[in-house]
């Protein structure tokens, strides 16, 4: 039996949750993974020696089940509404349970008054996860994911097309981070939280990327050409739709790609963040690329892959357009009368700044500060 502390990984199931899990299991650490359901996913972390804990992740009674004999936990919002609760229960719980040490799943953007009711919330829940008394934290603060650009593989392996409204094709603007990079970051945190505690830290990929040479690199992998189309907000919006993302994440994705385009992904990118933390090199677009289309069957290319996809595509032209503003009017968001983007935030760049010891990062440089946002998003 391990004398290590157990962890709890909540969102034991998604895109960051698997890869922390089995990470702290293959470094002997006991964990209790809090899934939605008992699914293949599930299973897989069971397989490999994790407590599978299936229980509603926005129940305090279910959350406090989860917390027994709990020494230290993973705080990963689901990407649904309702991340504040989500957050409020957490802290409820952890408070009660009295643990040691939480690692926090943040958002590289997060501030008071960004134009994102969700990444207020992601602010908010930093903020109570502060306060509690017996309870130390590490926020993992990430910016636009690799995983991200696969949400349009289809049109990629089917069409050659990469279709995202990031603005200029030749304009690097992210460094993205792979899940297991992201992953490596988390555990390290919660295995040594006498090193970690107290810090932020924005884990990145080893090189800034432009979406073109995304396109290329994604090409190179799948065999074929692939090139980047910047689409419409709104083209984007009815892709979600089609795809069937709930009326939530279109509204808040929006702004993340108004974001991307600004160059907000671009500040303090590439860092030394995933080799200072973890002693490991940051994974390269293409190592993430070639792991995640091994998994993923609309990478096959095929003439019925193909027709599908000119299916989904037409399906999109012919979908409703969509009014995110009275999306979130409809769900009666809390909206701001006067957001700031981080660019436009004193008191963003002020935080993020590495001046204030905000990540351990390289020498700062013309091209590598907070203050180069207006010139990257020119």
């Amino acid at each position: 039996m391990s004398n290590k502390p157990k962890i709890l990984v909540t969102s034991a199931a998604g895109n960051t949750g698997i890869p922390t899990t089995l990470q702290l299991l293959e470094k002997g650490f006991p964990v209790r993974a809090f899934v939605r359901s008992d699914d293949r996913r599930a299973k897989r972390l069971r397989d490999a020696g994790a407590e599978i804990f299936v229980g509603d992740q926005y129940s305090i009674t279910d959350m406090r089940r989860a917390m027994e004999g709990v020494q230290r936990a993973y705080h990963c919002a689901p990407a649904s509404p309702n991340v504040l609760h989500f957050g409020t229960v957490f802290a409820i719980a952890a408070r009660e349970a009295k643990l040691e040490h939480v690692v926090m799943l943040g958002q590289w953007l997060s501030h008071k008054d960004h134009p994102s009711v969700g990444t207020r919330e992601v602010w908010l829940n930093e903020e109570v996860l502060k306060l509690l008394p017996d309870t130390t934290l590490t926020v993992i603060n990430v910016g636009w994911f690799a995983e991200n650009y696969f949400w349009v593989l289809e049109p990629a392996a089917q069409l050659g097309i990469l279709p995202i409204p990031l603005g200029d094709g030749n304009a690097k603007k992210n460094a993205p981070p792979s899940n297991d990079d992201i992953a490596a970051v988390n555990v390290a945190a919660l295995a040594d939280p006498s090193a970690h505690a107290g810090k932020t830290y924005r884990p990145t990929g080893p090189e800034l990327l432009s979406p073109n040479e995304i396109a290329a690199i994604m090409g190179k992998v799948l065999g074929r050409n692939v090139k980047y189309q910047d689409i419409s907000e709104s083209m984007m919006l009815k892709a979600l739709s089609a795809a069937g993302f709930g009326e939530m994440m279109p509204t808040q994705l929006r702004l993340y790609a108004d974001e991307y385009r600004r160059g907000a992904f671009a500040v303090h990118a590439p860092n030394n963040v995933v080799r200072d933390v973890t002693g490991r090199e940051p994974e390269d677009f293409e190592t993430v690329a070639r792991r995640i289309l091994a998994t993923r069957p609309e990478a096959v290319q095929s003439f019925g892959n193909k027709l599908k996809a000119i299916a989904n595509f037409t399906k999109i032209l012919l979908s409703a357009k969509i009014d995110p503003d009275a999306i979130e009017r409809q769900r009666d968001h809390v909206l701001l009368k006067s957001p700031t983007f981080v660019g436009d935030s004193q008191a963003w760049r002020q935080k993020h700044d590495t001046s204030a010891g905000y990540i351990p990062d390289r020498p700062r440089s013309e091209t590598n500060t907070v203050s180069s946002i207006p010139d990257l998003a020119a």
